[in-house]
Formats: C-alpha cells, sequence, structure tokens
C-alpha cells in the first residue's frame, strides 16, 4: 500500500495548491497560537474552500476544549483534528472528526495507546516546550510497536533526503512533514516539497 502524505504547517494559498498538485494526500493547519506556522480560522477556511475534493483538511491542535476545536472544525470545513497536547481519551470523544492524536517520543513508548478512540497516531520527536515542527527525528524502529493499536503517522524531522529510510524502517501508514520542506516557517520550500512527495511516490 502506497504510504500518504501530510503537508503541514500551511499557511497560504500557493504552497495548499502546490503541495495538491504534487500528490499530497492531507494538509494541515495549525491553530495553536504559538507555532510560527499559525493560522487563522478565516484564512484556513479561505484555502480550504478553494480546495479539490478528496483532499483531507487537518486541523492541528494543542490542549483546547472540545467545544472550542469544535468551532473551528465546523468553520473551517476540516476533516480530521491532530490533536497535539496532553489531551485525555476523554476529549477526543468529543470531537466532531477523526482524530488524530500525537504522543512525543523520547527514547520509548510509555504511552496508553489502546484507551484512545481515535483514527490513527501520530509520532513525533519530544522536544521540551515545543509541539512539533522542529526538524528533530527519534529512533523509528519504535514505530513499528505501535501498529497493533491503529494506524501509524510518522513525523519529527522528516526530509526528501531521509524520507525512504524513514518509510522503510517504520513502515507507517502516512509521513507528515513541516519543517523539512520550508524556506523558513510557515512558508514552503517549493523544490524541497517536490522532491519530497514524488520520493514517497516513488517507492
Amino acid at each position: 500500500m502506497a504510504t500518504r502524505v501530510k503537508i503541514c504547517g500551511i499557511t497560504n494559498r500557493d504552497d495548499a495548491h502546490l503541495a495538491v498538485d504534487e500528490g499530497a494526500d492531507a494538509l494541515g493547519f495549525i491553530f495553536h497560537p504559538k507555532s510560527p506556522r499559525y493560522i487563522t480560522p478565516e484564512a484556513a477556511r479561505e484555502i480550504v474552500l478553494t480546495l479539490p475534493p478528496f483532499v483531507t483538511t487537518v486541523g492541528v491542535f494543542v490542549d483546547e476544549t472540545p467545544m472550542a476545536m469544535n468551532r473551528v472544525i465546523e468553520h473551517v470545513g476540516l476533516n480530521a483534528a491532530q490533536l497535539h497536547g496532553d489531551e485525555t481519551s476523554e476529549t477526543c470523544r468529543h470531537v466532531r472528526a477523526d482524530v488524530i492524536k500525537v504522543f512525543r517520543v523520547k527514547d520509548s513508548l510509555d504511552f496508553p495507546f489502546d484507551r484512545y478512540p481515535v483514527r490513527a497516531f501520530m509520532l513525533d520527536t519530544y522536544v521540551k516546550e515545543a509541539h512539533g515542527g522542529t526538524g528533530e527525528r527519534f529512533d523509528w524502529e519504535l514505530a513499528k510497536e505501535v501498529k497493533r493499536f491503529g494506524s501509524i503517522i510518522l513525523a519529527g524531522g522528516l526530509t526528501p533526503g531521509n524520507v525512504v529510510e524513514a518509510i522503510r524502517v517504520a513502515e507507517p501508514y502516512a509521513v507528515d512533514v513541516s519543517s523539512g520542506v520550508e524556506a523558513r516557517p510557515g512558508v514552503k520550500n517549493p523544490d524541497a516539497l517536490r522532491a519530497f512527495l514524488r520520493t514517497v511516490r516513488s517507492l
């Protein structure tokens, strides 16, 4: 099965459409105000309304209430919610969209995966006081241990140069990239974006 690709940290229409044109399966919009890739719900909605069908749109949240997330999900027209904080399994149950729960990995996987009623788990690299987009990687071998709990999305330090190895080692359902294809935070490097997507598609 072909590995799916999510391009995260989308902040403008040009990057969104380039990603889709090059074959991205999903786009991520970050609604965490402390992120350098933050986008307002209004701006995200304007982009989402221009996208073709069958592109999955994902809102990235950090420790928001279900009510707050559901307001954004409905307003923007999102398909999924990526929960990147310390959200509980109960919080996940009240989100009105497909839920991707993120766990930030240090050197082990001591997480209660079996308690979370979600569509997929994302494994990202733990960096103190940072919720993703750090460009740091973890031991991809650990990802295999989580596959028995559900679909795995691999994130953290992925680039056009290492994504083949990452997929070979972790065998994820999907990969997620943000900083690894950027010119600067929130703005994609077109050449790197194309290279990432074409590399994954060549497997």
